[in-house]
């Protein structure tokens, strides 16, 4: 029909298609993208998507994800519809996401590895059947790069023997260069090399479950894989660095 009516799954779909992959941190939305797909919401037409679906969801998701990811995966919602309403010629009367009150996003985290925990971690991660796991846990430990970075990394971007990586598109928009410690350098230089071309074949969401697993054997807790980021910057802080130069190679 001329006012392109559809389930909202087949809006998210095109989205994913047309727009995701212009922007920075792709690989993420990708995957929240097919996570919203599975979820009964996806099944509302767009035409009889309200405020009250939108806000249930909401609701819903806080029982088990952050406040923050929620409103990740609404501002994908909303911005879904405002490109249809736009740039498609959806004939919809509003936005329903706009209405509903959106959740506290979290303080940001401290959490560092404490005594032991590191041992822990990496003697769990090593017992995973998955031999990219390990390795990438260490990477991140030994150089601060974001978890989509790492999984975005591609061999053509890796210099061991000057000891850098190259990102050529980061979250923030622009492309930064990774300093790798003798360490990190080993670690790459030993691994299998993947038909891929990526240096870590993992799929995000499969990351999520090793990274769960990893945490139940090493019974550590209140761990992300996104503190090893804040880890590695305080590490840094600690060898000495300074603020100019820690910002340089996190891209903070």
């Amino acid at each position: 029909s001329p006012d392109h009516d559809c389930l909202l799954k087949a809006l998210l779909e095109r989205y994913r298609r047309e727009i995701t992959p212009t922007k920075h941190g792709a690989t993420q939305e990708i995957c929240r993208i097919n996570k919203l797909c599975q979820h009964s919401i996806a099944t509302i037409r767009l035409s009889n998507l309200t405020s009250n679906d939108i806000a249930r969801f909401r609701d819903e998701r806080l029982e088990t994800v952050s406040g923050t990811t929620v409103v990740k995966t609404l501002s994908i919602i909303s911005h879904a519809i405002k490109t249809a309403m736009r740039e498609w010629g959806f004939n919809l009367p509003s936005n329903p996401v706009d209405n509903v009150n959106k959740p506290s996003v979290n303080k940001p985290r401290d959490r560092r590895l404490e005594d032991g925990e590191e041992e822990r971690l990496l003697h769990a991660c090593g017992q995973s059947s998955n031999h990219w796991f390990l390795p990438i846990v260490q990477v991140a430990i030994e150089t601060g790069m974001r978890r989509g970075e790492l999984l975005s990394l591609t061999w053509d971007n890796v210099h061991l023997d000057k000891s850098w990586v190259h990102l050529p598109m980061t979250k923030n928009g622009e492309s930064r260069d990774v300093p790798l410690s003798p360490k990190a350098r080993d670690i790459l230089k030993a691994l299998p090399r993947d038909i891929s071309g990526k240096v870590f074949p993992i799929h995000c969401e499969g990351l999520k479950s090793l990274w769960r697993r990893a945490m139940k054997r090493a019974d550590l807790h209140d761990l992300h894989f996104h503190d090893l980021r804040h880890e590695a910057t305080s590490r840094f802080f600690e060898l000495g660095l300074n603020v100019v130069e820690v910002a340089a190679i996190t891209g903070h």
